[in-house]
């Protein structure tokens, strides 16, 4: 397993956005991922494909905000993914785990994330803080992780 982050490897934009929005897209927000994963930039954002043996089994993002309401909480989290045959083995947390480092070492001293899931996120260090309001009408558990 490896961890490409298109910051650092440009040469994977292409696959970082196929692969992500083949999760996480949607005719509507073709050109929101397009553009964003086009543009890594310091110190986001930054998309990141988990590999094995030269194939993506899962992706993250590390991005200025997840379209919530709390615009003051900043880096985010998101995007996080796995395959199906690859779950329950914590590789989601080498992604979380590499994102963490990758915005400490930008100053940061909290990562959060937005989801509707309860459990996963506490094991690997984020506490929910609050609730926040999407632009399109639904809210979202929000979590945060302090940075050492």
């Amino acid at each position: 397993m490896n961890i490409i982050s298109v910051l650092e490897n440009p040469e994977y934009t292409q696959k970082a956005f196929e692969y992500i929005f083949s999760k996480w897209g949607s005719e509507n927000t073709y050109n929101v991922y397009k553009d964003n994963i086009s543009h890594c930039a310091v110190p986001f954002p930054n998309w990141y494909l988990l590999m094995d043996k030269g194939s993506p089994i899962g992706c993250a993002g590390l991005i200025s905000n997840d379209f919530i309401s709390r615009g003051d909480l900043y880096p985010w989290l998101c995007a996080l993914y796995i395959e199906d045959d690859y779950r329950g083995n914590a590789y989601g947390n080498l992604l979380i785990e590499k994102i963490k480092k990758d915005a400490a070492k930008f100053g940061f001293k909290n990562l959060y994330l937005c989801t509707d899931h309860i459990g996963y996120y506490e094991k690997y260090g984020f506490s929910y803080i609050a609730d926040g309001y999407h632009p399109w009408g639904e809210s979202s558990r929000i979590y945060q992780a302090a940075l050492v």
